[in-house]
């Protein structure tokens, strides 16, 4: 049986070692390491910059998404998104993070799964992480349960959601139902919290039982700033609210098509 429910696990979207470097210092487990985060909700970013990121020590997941816009791929970007895979391992990644769409709206199981065998075939301990595909995912009217199911057969160790709702404050009900759905469809599958986080809203999504939060904790020039990070990473290190247990005992410690990956 799951334990008590503790401080979910924290990360910071960042864009750069100095990104990386100050995520560190507030105490975050791990970055989520982008490009144009801005101007694109996030792409692959350059090798040189995986190498700088992972060079600082804490563990980096690198997106891995070619290009803005939907997250339907033909079969040259998947395999362009397998290579990206493989280098960003073989310049320090911890994991990647990869989201792609089937033509039917849901999670396109194949093609993750085809990614996720190429990345434990270079590191058989690197992470897979789906993005918030998902939520475009949910959005398009895909079921839940059968959607996290996929996800997880195909080798995913997390997804990355606001369950469908433009931010995490407006998808709380979503997130505990997700979690809940989780420990029964899919209880390897991690459910990480991401979109419009706040160290005000960190507390609900501790009750609501996620696995892990995701923030970029943007400064007014769009980077990671310090005292927003630290805030956060407080709010997550208080715990829950209210003794709950943490669904999903195996676990490993939706908007419009063309949204963000934050």
């Amino acid at each position: 049986m799951a334990g008590l429910l503790t401080s979910p696990a924290l990360e910071f979207a960042v864009e750069s070692a100095a990104g990386v470097r100050i995520a560190a210092a507030a105490g975050a487990a791990r970055v989520e390491l982008c490009a144009a985060l801005a101007a694109t909700g996030g792409i692959t970013p350059s090798q040189a910059t995986i190498e700088a990121a992972c060079a600082v020590g804490l563990p980096v997941h690198v997106l891995v998404r070619p290009r803005p816009g939907g997250f339907a791929y033909s079969p040259e970007e998947a395999r362009a998104i397998e290579r990206d895979c493989v280098l960003a391992l073989r310049a320090g990644a911890a994991g990647v993070v990869v989201g792609m769409l089937a033509p039917d709206g849901g999670p396109d199981a194949e093609a993750l799964r085809r990614a996720a065998g190429v990345v434990r075939g270079q590191e058989p301990s690197a992470e897979v992480t789906f993005h918030r595909a998902f939520d475009a995912a949910l959005a398009g009217g895909a079921d839940p349960a059968g959607a996290l199911a996929r996800l997880a057969a195909a080798g995913a160790d997390r997804v990355l959601t606001s369950a469908g709702a433009p931010d995490c404050g407006q998808g709380l009900r979503g997130l505990r139902d997700l979690v809940v759905l989780a420990r029964e469809h899919a209880p390897d599958l991690q459910i990480m919290a991401g979109g419009g986080v706040t160290a005000g809203l960190v507390p609900a999504l501790v009750d609501a039982g996620v696995h892990a939060v995701h923030a970029s904790a943007r400064g007014a020039h769009g980077a990671i700033d310090p005292a927003a990070a630290a805030a956060i990473a407080r709010a997550v290190a208080s715990g829950p609210r209210s003794p709950t247990r943490r669904p999903g005992p195996g676990a490993r410690a939706a908007g419009p098509r063309g949204r963000s990956c934050r």
